[in-house]
């Protein structure tokens, strides 16, 4: 499993190769310049592309399934088809922006638009939520039982290109979080992420302060709580940003509500209107009848698929 060791992306590798029921031993291999500014398309000197120290880890016996995630692992999947004389099944997540057929199998969101014989497209990210992760989740945080319900949790990310994290943005997610407490009860569970404004997690702290529950901002307040957070949810609250957060949200099987103050990048876009679409995702103050949904859960039917193409190939 290979990735550039960004969090979102050995997260997506982590979650296909636990479906898959393999091992999984786990490199982070970031690339050199050059190649880090061409990948995935090859220059001369593939494995030059790595730093000394992560040489020795790019090396035989090669495996028989590599799974990569984001731009600079695919280089390197690529790179392992070719080396293995291609007895290395080579799957790659997210758009790799050119030609599939170099790898055995890719794996991108519908709304990246990639179409291919050996394409297998979904509506979100992959993930490790399913009932026995939930379950997981409310065994480690069973005092979360004790809170008032409905549990609303709110999850927070961060500015991204074409989402501004203004004041107006921050003062109405706020209020709408706290008038949705006011109107139904119940209590608040909330995280921030590595890209949450540090002005913006303490203003919303401060604000739900009164309600009950808890707000997770780093390790000061104890072990992340995240898998209880989305176990123990009745509803969550999700910031527009990220594809993995709301993926992850809506494969929990209840409301899912986010704000948006202007037009979303493209991609992003078209990616809310699927969820919305197929009744996933809810404007924040949307009164929803049924506190629970159907689940988005992709990654086993994704693994099923890969298993069929892996015993095709052996055979």
């Amino acid at each position: 499993m290979i990735t550039d060791g960004a969090a979102g992306n050995e997260r997506q590798a982590l979650a296909l190769a636990q479906a898959l029921d393999v091992p999984a031993k786990v490199l982070a291999l970031p690339l050199r310049a050059p190649w880090s500014w061409a990948s995935p398309r090859e220059l001369p000197g593939g494995r030059l592309a790595l730093a000394p120290r992560d040489r020795e880890h790019f090396a035989p016996p090669w495996p028989a399934l590599a799974i990569g995630c984001g731009r600079s692992a695919a280089l390197l999947t690529r790179l392992l088809r070719e080396l293995s004389a291609r007895e290395c099944f080579a799957v790659q997540i997210l758009d790799p922006r050119i030609d599939p057929q170099h790898w055995d199998a890719v794996i991108t969101p519908r709304h990246d638009g990639l179409r291919g014989g050996n394409v297998i497209e979904t509506l979100g990210s992959l993930n490790p939520v399913d009932d026995a992760w939930l379950a997981a989740g409310r065994e480690a945080f069973a005092d979360f039982a004790h809170l008032p319900s409905p549990r609303i949790t709110v999850l927070l990310g961060g500015p991204r290109r074409g989402i501004a994290w203004d004041d107006a943005f921050s003062q109405t997610l706020t209020a709408g979080i706290a008038q949705r407490l006011q109107r139904e009860g119940g209590s608040v569970l909330a995280t921030i992420s590595r890209r949450t404004p540090p002005p913006f997690a303490r203003a919303l702290r401060e604000a739900l302060s009164r309600f009950p529950g808890m707000f997770w901002s780093g390790e000061a307040d104890g072990p992340n709580p995240y898998p209880g957070l989305l176990g123990w949810a009745d509803r969550i609250v999700v910031t527009p940003d990220s594809v993995n957060m709301l993926s992850e949200a809506v494969a929990v099987g209840v409301p899912v509500h986010t704000l948006t103050f202007a037009p979303l990048p493209d991609k992003l876009a078209r990616f809310h209107a699927c969820l919305r679409e197929r009744g996933s995702l809810f404007d924040l103050d949307a009164e929803v009848a049924k506190l629970r949904v159907a689940p988005l859960r992709e990654t086993a039917q994704v693994a099923a698929r890969l298993r069929e193409w892996v015993a095709a190939r052996a055979a």
